[in-house]
């Protein structure tokens, strides 16, 4: 197993800006252990980014704008920020797959195991999952290391993942202590 931990979406514009998840704070410090413990064994981390195109892409037609390519609003907070050595992505649909060269840099790294940790759990998280699960990549989902607007939609996705795509939900905690060890 050689996993790649995926993060998608924890941008300034979904956690303070106009999209704010009233609920992403609390993800904040189980995601920082996370990538701690991922930098300290050499696993790859993989930031997956809403970066739009004004006036081009579809989705600004369903939300109002948001995540722009090149401004603050699509940057990474400040409390998570990539590193050297970590990938950066940018996406412009929900799926961190969708366009974009993420398939093609977890196979020249070997990986077949992701761990899928942002937001929102019931978009973007969701959407990943499915093409994740579409190309035959083993997922797991800490359900405190992502997040959606309300605990119906929490909890709704997370089954979902799990029943259609085979998603192994779990915590930051389990998976440091036992499944990433």
């Amino acid at each position: 197993m050689k996993t790649a931990v995926i993060v998608i979406d924890m941008i300034n514009d979904f956690v303070t800006g106009v999209l704010k998840t009233e609920r992403a704070q609390r993800i904040i410090p189980n995601i920082q252990r996370l990538l701690e413990f991922a930098r300290k064994k050499k696993i790859p981390i993989v930031y997956t980014n809403d970066a739009h195109l004004s006036g081009v892409d579809k989705e600004l037609e369903v939300w109002p704008a948001h995540a722009l390519a090149g401004t603050r609003g699509a940057q990474v907070i400040d409390e998570l920020k990539p590193l050297e050595g970590d990938y950066v992505i940018q996406k412009r649909r929900y799926s961190a797959f969708h366009g974009t060269s993420l398939d093609q840099l977890l196979r020249d790294l070997k990986v077949d195991t992701l761990v899928l940790v942002g937001l929102v759990t019931n978009i973007c998280i969701q959407h990943t999952a499915a093409d994740a699960f579409f190309r035959g990549y083993q997922i797991f989902v800490p359900e405190d290391g992502v997040e959606a607007p309300t605990e119906k939609d929490q909890k709704t996705s997370l089954e979902y993942m799990r029943k259609m795509y085979g998603c192994e939900i779990t915590t930051v905690k389990e998976l440091i202590e036992k499944k990433l060890n």
